[in-house]
């Protein structure tokens, strides 16, 4: 008769218990206990029984319950933006292999951009008790991560700093990463330069526009209203930006692109060209060095980005106590053919 016929097949959701060995292999809880955890004072045959009993029950111990009694649940999560995002890929293994060489588990998410998500997302990753958080804000204001801080929740912000609270932060070097992408079009004769980037509110759309304007006026060029483009990354979005600035009697001559999914519209729209037009994007992605002409790229060190917050993390739940720090990460600039060809015009 199968186990099933005997009425005794578990259900799914269902574990066997430490209870549920000690009947199988007739000895008492506190033997299955030492046997568990490894601790003397068992014969060799009571621990075969155990042993067995383990194996075909399928047992495994419940280190939640033993970590959560020495108050650490070793565990932390990670609010991403968006998990599909190629960015992201890097940042992730770096953190995932930080709390592994920590004895933790990470669990991550994606808050899809999304304020509302993202409070939801981090409180109910509080609400399982994670040792620490490191999240890519989506919203700009973090107060009500103020209690879970307090509480003991280590928290370090990447990519974006932390809404009205102070909290550590890990940052590329957005600002002058974009003063080098467009300095370098610059020295190539360009002088109408359009700007694609990402939503207002986003801090790193705001720096890499800061970044651009700063370059143009260093150079002593004007920046007309229509060369500069912020909102959603949409494809549609994009392809209507890009196809007003290339239009009028004098259109921009080069495009600098904010965030590596710009870029890819960008290339898109630019092959539909009878005539290579410059381009610089910020972020390096998959086949950026096989597209013809390759693109060239400022790239950002996610996985630096991710070790670093990491680190952060982990000296405070290690217990080092002092100020919130900023640590910004250099970006470089990588030239393939796209940002060198010259204007039209020349």
């Amino acid at each position: 008769m199968t186990d099933t016929a005997r009425g005794t097949a578990r259900r799914y959701g269902t574990r066997p218990t430490m209870k549920d060995v000690a009947a199988r292999a007739g000895v008492g809880l506190k033997t299955v206990s030492r046997v568990v955890n490894g601790e003397p004072g068992v014969t060799p045959d009571t621990e075969r029984r155990v042993q067995e009993a383990i194996t075909t029950l399928g047992f495994r111990r419940n280190d939640s319950a033993r970590i959560l009694r020495k108050g650490r649940t070793a565990s932390i999560g990670l609010v991403l933006e968006d998990l599909a995002d190629p960015f992201y890929g890097p940042l992730n293994r770096a953190v995932e292999e930080v709390a592994r060489s920590h004895g933790a588990l990470l669990i991550n998410g994606s808050s899809a951009e999304d304020p509302a998500r993202e409070r939801e997302l981090v409180l109910a990753l509080c609400a399982r008790r994670v040792d620490g958080l490191v999240i890519i804000p989506a919203g700009d204001d973090h107060r009500y991560l103020e209690p879970e801080i307090a509480a003991g929740i280590a928290t370090v912000f990447v990519d974006r700093p932390a809404g009205r609270i102070d909290a550590d932060v890990v940052l590329s070097d957005s600002f002058g990463g974009a003063r080098e992408a467009v300095a370098h079009l610059i020295a190539h004769g360009h002088r109408r330069i359009g700007f694609i980037g990402d939503q207002p509110r986003i801090h790193t759309a705001m720096e890499r526009l800061r970044g651009y304007r700063t370059a143009m006026a260093e150079a002593g060029l004007p920046v007309d209203a229509s060369w500069v483009a912020l909102g959603s990354t949409a494809p549609e979005r994009v392809r209507a930006a890009a196809a007003a600035m290339l239009a009028g009697p004098e259109p921009v001559t080069a495009l600098f692109s904010g965030n590596n999914r710009v870029t890819v519209t960008a290339v898109r729209i630019l092959g539909e060209r009878p005539r290579p037009l410059a381009l610089v994007g910020f972020d390096d992605f998959e086949l950026a060095d096989l597209v013809s002409p390759a693109i060239t790229v400022v790239a950002q060190d996610a996985a630096r980005m991710g070790r670093t917050a990491a680190g952060l993390l982990f000296r405070r739940l290690d217990g080092i106590e002092e100020p919130p720090r900023r640590v910004e990460i250099p970006t470089r600039l990588i030239t393939r053919g796209s940002g060198e060809i010259p204007p039209e015009d020349v």
